[in-house]
């Protein structure tokens, strides 16, 4: 078998997802809908499923670097047999006086392991030109999430509407959204959070926005959301935790590193901006108790 440079079967798919046929794509989003065990299945019951044929199986395990389908499937079972062996080993590394829960080793080494792979992923090229786009006061930055996302949209705006101006947070009811798309053109940027269970009224967002000449910038899992296949710029986080939700703090990190960028780029400005929103709560007071 090929080296892959440790790379996951997974990462691999949607490393290449933009170099895949309509038909491979197809493919290639039941493998990940299932990962890993669509993938262990029988070709001919993989390409039923997927509803393309044998060959379209074989051509896209060689596009992503497999010599063919039984090395794409080993690589699988390999994948399956690590992760079957991890837990065991990950504990090692736990201070031995420790005394933490069980759940909250695993839950803690699933999130260090969601930032790891998540650092190792991200392209710095779409980290810069993002950052790049919002360290620009001209374009006006629209951002939005979903029922879990919300949360992240929210941090990333009050944060951003604080070191530069024109960012709008756009309200919870999609029935108002056409009032926000109302001014969005080719200089504004929309951010959008989407992780699984993707979202359908943010993709008809996007597609909207898109329509009008606006910015598309993407943060979503490792699987990726259905905005990713218009938008401009994206960001795949890991966020599978032992828990019935799963864990926002790789998308976080990503944020909070984006912030820290957009406000270096230009400090003065920045800075000037926060002397004077602490000048305007000392005036008026907002929201504190008087003497």
């Amino acid at each position: 078998m090929k080296p892959r440079n440790h790379r996951i079967v997974k990462e691999i798919i949607q490393d290449n997802t933009g170099a895949l046929t309509p038909a491979e794509r197809q493919l290639a989003d039941v493998l990940l809908r299932d990962y890993p065990i669509a993938g262990l299945q029988s070709i001919t019951k993989l390409a039923a499923v997927a509803n393309v044929s044998t060959p379209t199986v074989i051509r896209m395990a060689r596009k992503l670097g497999f010599d063919g389908f039984p090395e794409f499937q080993g690589a699988l079972r390999e994948e399956a047999s690590a992760q079957i062996k991890k837990p065991i080993r990950k504990r090692d590394g736990w201070l031995a006086n420790r005394s933490d829960s069980p759940a909250f080793r695993d839950f803690a080494e699933a999130v260090f392991e969601n930032l790891q792979h998540t650092i190792e992923r991200l392209d710095p090229a779409t980290f810069n030109a993002v950052a790049e786009i919002l360290a620009d006061p001209a374009r006006a930055v629209y951002l939005s999430g979903g029922r879990i996302t919300r949360s992240n949209a929210d941090y990333l705006f009050n944060h951003l509407q604080i070191i530069r101006p024109n960012v709008t947070l756009l309200a919870q009811s999609p029935n108002v959204w056409p009032q926000y798309l109302l001014d969005m053109n080719e200089s504004s940027v929309l951010i959008l959070f989407d992780i699984r269970r993707y979202e359908s009224e943010l993709a008809k967002l996007a597609k909207l926005a898109k329509e009008q000449g606006t910015t598309i910038i993407l943060f979503t899992d490792q699987w990726g959301s259905p905005v990713s296949k218009i938008a401009n710029y994206t960001f795949n986080a890991m966020v599978e935790v032992p828990s019935s939700w799963d864990s926002t703090i790789a998308i976080n990190l990503i944020s909070e590193a984006l912030i820290a960028d957009v406000q270096s780029r230009d400090w003065e400005e920045s800075r000037e901006r926060i002397e004077k929103l602490e000048d305007i709560f000392r005036s008026t007071r907002i929201f504190r108790k008087s003497p």
